[in-house]
């Protein structure tokens, strides 16, 4: 059976030593989210090649579009490219194309750190990005994006222009009732449709007016109305604070 959905591997020594809070997961799963692409997995790992090939040949057994983030610039630290190109048994290649864009931005003769830029897995192809000369950097549906969070948001969208997904539909319970309350009602409804997604989400902050905040989700929204229908019906009478 053929992959779907996407993967994540965020790659960074400074988000896992807290220097920086990342920031590009979180925007990843929300972007998918609403283009309808589920994200499988989103995997943390320090700049170490080893460990970086290991994830993205997770990544790739796992979902059909691979997503890194960091590790792609000419710094010393800048791995990304050469342990993508691992992963999928390729040799790190020049590509001429970027040499060519790297030349006719350059004030002064760039430097053969800045060339590293161009160093590619064998067989990467540029994406181009609106409003901006640098391009995705893309191989076999795996997108090595920017660590830089503004960066890493625009290229995301040139990436997302190019792919489909299937959005979700979404309704919201807000019970007044703890889960143990529910659970009989949510158990009975998600066994016998199978094709929606339920979620119970308990919360502990006394300010809020309600106890449990209950998710379902389906591609199909009369399949989201319907179990929406049959939770009301089943859940004891004013346990429903309100619905969205």
């Amino acid at each position: 059976m053929e992959p779907t959905g996407a993967a994540a591997v965020i790659i960074g020594n400074e988000v896992l030593t807290a220097k920086v809070v990342d920031a590009n997961g979180p925007h990843l799963i929300k972007r998918l989210r609403e283009v309808g692409i589920p994200l499988r997995t989103l995997e943390i790992v320090p700049d170490e090649v080893d460990l970086i090939v290991e994830a993205v040949a997770r990544a790739r057994l796992r979902a059909k579009y691979v997503f890194t983030s960091g590790g792609i610039g000419p710094t010393h630290d800048d791995v990304t490219v050469r342990a993508v190109a691992l992963a999928m048994g390729r040799k790190v290649v020049r590509l001429p194309e970027m040499v060519a864009l790297i030349r006719e931005k350059a004030v002064d003769a760039p430097t053969a750190e800045a060339m590293r830029l161009a160093d590619a897995p064998e067989g990467a192809v540029l994406l181009a990005q609106p409003g901006s000369w640098y391009p995705v950097l893309t191989v076999e549906d795996v997108f090595m994006l920017p660590g830089v969070p503004q960066l890493f948001r625009t290229q995301l969208e040139a990436v997302l222009a190019q792919l489909r997904g299937t959005p979700m539909h979404l309704r919201v319970l807000y019970l007044n009732l703890g889960e143990s309350a529910v659970a009989a009602v949510l158990d009975r409804v998600a066994l016998d449709m199978p094709h929606v997604a339920i979620g119970s989400y308990p919360m502990f902050d006394r300010s809020l007016d309600y106890a449990v905040k209950v998710t379902v989700e389906s591609v199909e929204p009369d399949a989201v109305e319907q179990a929406l229908a049959r939770l009301q019906t089943g859940l004891p009478a004013g346990s429903v604070v309100r619905t969205e």
